[in-house]
């Protein structure tokens, strides 16, 4: 166990400086607690004494609205709230920005906060953190978002496997053989984890698998745009996408080229956003159950923290049938025959 004595040691310091430092004391200045602070997570030490006097976790979130009720990021905080403050946790939302992480190590603000345990929310694989995550010694849960081989850090998410698996089968039941995927660029976790699914599921149930029918694009609507015709062109009948953001944005886009919905195409999204009842046609989409995952965050959590070192809690999805998918079109030469 590493004491104050050693970060001392290592610093040619005082014990009292160092004390003074990890508890926020006003005469240190801002760069001897900035040292201080930094040898003390290089070192492993954990404030044990300020972890006594309050029981504070933090929700770390970007890119994710968690003020508006209804939201994705409200009910999964909301989730988490409900589980971690009857148990006597205070629970701070803290917004975060990649420059933010780049300027002060993870440990280091966890430290300085006095924050015991995280959940993360709305990280891709590209803020800096990420990789910090990977030897952090402070517990961390992230949602949608996997790290290897640190027992301090677990996951939570819905399984996309299951769900895809869900929708390729609804889908097949109601004649469709061609099926395609429109979904963002493979440069987070959730993503390449909705992409490997949607193969799995295909290979699964005997579909081909054609790259011809997969549209990876940036810009919500440019992905539309793009990738709709391209996939009629190449006889798609069905469209998932990985979220349903994208799927509204297509039944748009489907509207303003005089495409019906099922009629012409079928569209599956992913997540069972609000606004999801409210298109013209309602979204068919796969649902995450937001509260329980913020539930699901606050139980990995108190797992870590009583050393009981989890890997990932994956909820079940359900498949919410709703206008958006219909029967197979028939071609020109099977109505002839008819």
């Amino acid at each position: 166990m590493v004491t104050i004595n050693d970060i001392a040691a290592k610093l040619g310091i005082s014990k009292s400086t160092v004390s003074k430092a990890l508890n926020n004391a006003t005469d240190v200045s801002e760069e001897m607690r900035k040292k201080i602070l930094y040898t003390a997570v290089e070192l492993g030490y954990v404030n044990k004494r300020q972890q006594k006097k309050e029981k504070k976790l933090c929700i770390l979130i970007e890119n994710m609205d968690y003020n508006t009720p209804n939201q994705f990021g409200h009910d999964i905080v909301l989730g988490f709230k409900q589980m971690a403050e009857p148990e006597g946790w205070i629970v701070d939302i803290v917004p975060m920005t990649i420059s933010f992480q780049k300027l002060t190590p993870y440990s280091v603000f966890m430290m300085q906060q006095g924050y015991q345990a995280s959940f993360i929310l709305g990280f891709s694989l590209l803020d800096p953190w990420m990789k910090e995550f990977r030897i952090s010694k402070i517990p961390a849960v992230l949602y949608d978002n996997y790290i290897n081989d640190n027992p301090n850090i677990a996951s939570v998410g819905c399984d996309n496997q299951e769900g895809f698996e869900l929708a390729v089968k609804h889908l097949m039941k109601l004649g469709h053989k061609k099926i395609g995927l429109i979904s963002g660029p493979l440069d987070s976790y959730i993503l390449k984890a909705r992409y490997n699914a949607y193969l799995n599921a295909l290979y699964k149930y005997g579909l081909e698998v054609d790259e011809d029918c997969i549209g990876l694009e940036y810009y919500v609507a440019e992905s539309t745009r793009k990738y709709i015709p391209k996939l009629l062109a190449h006889g798609v009948t069905a469209i998932l996408f990985s979220h349903d953001v994208r799927a509204i944005a297509a039944i748009t886009e489907c509207d303003d080229r005089g495409i019906r919905i099922p009629e012409d195409l079928s569209i599956v999204g992913f997540d069972d956003l609000p606004m999801t009842s409210y298109t013209a046609p309602p979204l068919t989409t796969l649902r995450q159950d937001r509260i329980a995952l913020g539930k699901c965050g606050f139980y990995a959590l108190t797992c870590l923290l009583n050393q009981v070192a989890i890997g990932s809690i994956l909820l079940r999805t359900s498949l919410v049938v709703r206008g958006s998918t219909g029967p197979a079109p028939i071609k020109e030469q099977e109505k002839d025959k008819i």
